[in-house]
């Protein structure tokens, strides 16, 4: 048996695959005797000294973890300033890590996770703790530098081109008497990659979605109101797909929800699609319908990408595999190694290289005229969202979830009083 502890934790917003990452991180653990703790609500368990023993779970409720949406233990958007700023916090972290024998710390988030696992990593060597630090990928937002692509991302991207897909087949049944624009809000605060995945729902000029709008392109409000109104007349209708995070040429967003910033720093970012079909509307006099999944884009398990389950799944055994060699202030980064047949593997990345950096879609990716994907995008795109996954269901017709016991280890150490 390894001598330690391993702590995982789970970082800002959850994704339909996270828990599946997490179900291959312990059961990997238990593979190699290692027995897993898990902070409750991320760092914020942590530093509090909220520990869950997952040696308290079946082997059925951890391999159920893989099928399951949301964060099983929590999660939180927390971003630990610099080592001088937030001392006191890392130096906590690193009491809590000492009181409970951890040796290993896997950070499941993105770019700031990343930078989170890189500093306690530089502060345990400065102290000379033993503890190994793996940064895990995890975003739908499909930024993160170095990994051809993110697990959550390809389930995220899935339900976008499905549900755009199938609403488009509903306004074009509607078109003729009721509904010419819908438009469609995917998230995306600086790159467009979700935006772009919409595109994958149709091939052609007349197919669903006509005009997408990437925060990568400055939005020109009177070029989109014509290029409504000709598809409109030319089609029929017309499906818009706006980025959350468009802006405007001067660096305003067009969405900008007006509650102020939250702990990463960002803009309170809501409501692109009610503005664009209230501006259409107004302009152009059509009846448009506009939909803000939000939430559903990240959460919808059934709809999950057989391709980023098992690309979930892969970065967490991988982990677990750095871990315990010793690799440390790495992340298991997917490598692209063919687009056709689609192939890839796992490798190591240092964490510096992945740190604060954020991968926006190539030029190339965005069609010439602004609105739409390119061969090139469709190319990287299509086999991310390909195979199905889907959750074992019950007889009263819904998913078959796992809730865990998620049982509290004794605390060793005061309140944390920050």
């Amino acid at each position: 048996m390894a001598a330690g502890t391993l702590l995982y934790a789970q970082s800002g917003g959850v994704t339909a695959v996270i828990n599946a990452t997490a179900s291959a991180v312990i059961d990997s653990a238990r593979a190699r005797k290692v027995g897993v703790l898990a902070a409750r609500n991320g760092i914020l368990g942590a530093l509090r000294e909220e520990l869950i023993d997952t040696t308290k779970e079946s082997a059925a409720s951890i391999r159920a973890l893989a099928h399951t949406p949301g964060g099983a233990f929590g999660s939180c958007r927390v971003k630990l300033k610099s080592l001088d700023a937030d001392r006191a916090k890392y130096e906590r972290l690193l009491d809590v890590f000492r009181a409970h024998e951890v040796r290993w710390f896997l950070y499941n988030g993105g770019n700031d996770s990343a930078d989170t696992a890189l500093k306690v990593s530089q502060l345990a060597r400065e102290f000379d703790y033993p503890l190994t630090c793996v940064g895990v990928p995890k975003t739908v937002d499909n930024d993160l530098a170095v990994t051809d692509c993110c697990p959550g991302f390809g389930s995220a991207a899935k339900f976008t081109a499905v549900s755009v897909r199938e609403a488009a087949l509903d306004v074009a049944a509607m078109a003729e008497t009721s509904t010419k624009v819908f438009v469609y809000e995917a998230m995306g605060r600086h790159a467009g990659w979700l935006a772009a995945a919409a595109g994958l729902a149709g091939n052609g000029p007349d197919e669903a979605p006509h005009l997408i709008l990437f925060p990568e392109r400055p939005y020109d409000e009177g070029d989109f109101f014509a290029r409504v109104r000709a598809t409109v007349e030319r089609v029929g209708y017309c499906v818009v797909v706006a980025s959350e995070g468009i802006q405007t040429a001067d660096g305003r967003f067009v969405a900008d929800a007006g509650g102020g910033k939250d702990s990463f720093g960002h803009t309170q970012l809501g409501g692109v699609a009610s503005h664009l079909a209230g501006r259409v509307k107004d302009a152009l006099g059509y009846k448009v319908h506009w939909t803000l999944p939000d939430y559903l884009q990240r959460s919808a398990r059934h709809v999950a990408s057989k391709t980023d389950l098992d690309q979930a799944q892969a970065v967490g055994r991988k982990a677990v595999e750095f871990a315990l060699k010793g690799m440390n202030a790495v992340m298991p980064v997917i490598v692209r190694t063919s687009d056709a047949p689609y192939r890839w593997k796992v490798e190591a990345a240092p964490l510096a290289k992945v740190a604060n950096h954020e991968k926006k879609m190539p030029a190339a990716f965005v069609r010439k005229d602004g609105y739409g994907i390119t061969d090139a995008a469709r190319r990287y795109l299509e086999p991310l969202i390909r195979g199905e996954a889907p959750p074992p269901y019950g007889r009263d017709g819904l998913p078959k979830y796992v809730t865990l016991k998620n049982v509290a280890v004794k605390r060793q150490l005061p309140d944390w009083a920050g």
